[in-house]
């Protein structure tokens, strides 16, 4: 770099362009830093963001045959004691093993990117208990969401389904001759807080 006014070899010059290199570089520096930042926050809104981290709201695919025709027994909608195991089921204190909240958050506000919100009941409610069990017990293909047949009886992935719906389904049964949630009642609802 010439500097005018200056030889080439003066100290001012040799000074001038360590310091022109040195701001440069550090301009440069902040600009990744703040360009880093903001592309972090980007990925932490995309991947924690609830409902705009999930996408459009549009209708699971339907279950599979077989598991079509399974529904909640009718009498466990308002069984108190069942909701209760399936809240200690959905925190991991029945089985350390299976832990929803780990990735579902124990509130139902997903605390991993890519778990669905259970609280979103626009969302939520285009899932039948069919479809709601199918998912847990086979996962959901191409996503974090493993299959817990192996893990579960099918009476305890029923409990989740009776308790991950209070999150944004409270009072409410899957109704099949109407083909959607409706009033169930006086129906007992646990908060996965409780202890």
């Amino acid at each position: 770099m010439k500097m005018r006014g200056m030889s080439k070899d003066t100290p001012q010059q040799a000074t001038g362009s360590v310091i022109l290199t040195k701001e440069r570089g550090i301009v440069m520096e902040m600009k990744l830093v703040q360009v880093a930042f903001l592309m972090g926050m980007g990925l932490t809104v995309v991947g924690c963001g609830g409902e705009s981290g999930e996408g459009p709201i549009v209708p699971p695919p339907p279950a599979p045959a077989e598991y079509a025709g399974k529904h909640v027994p009718a009498d466990w909608w308002a069984d108190a004691a069942k909701v209760e195991e399936g809240r200690k089921l959905y925190i991991g204190e029945t089985n350390p093993d299976v832990n929803c909240a780990s990735c579902h958050g124990k509130d139902g506000k997903p605390v991993k990117a890519g778990a669905r919100d259970f609280r979103n009941g626009e969302r939520m409610k285009l899932y039948s208990d069919s479809v709601w069990f199918w998912r847990i017990s086979e996962g959901v293909q191409n996503t974090k969401m493993k299959a817990w047949k192996s893990k579960l009886s099918e009476e305890d992935r029923w409990k989740l389904v009776l308790f991950e719906r209070n999150f944004a389904l409270a009072g409410k049964a899957w109704n099949e001759e109407k083909k959607q949630w409706a009033d169930a009642g006086n129906i007992a609802v646990a908060s996965a807080d409780k202890k």
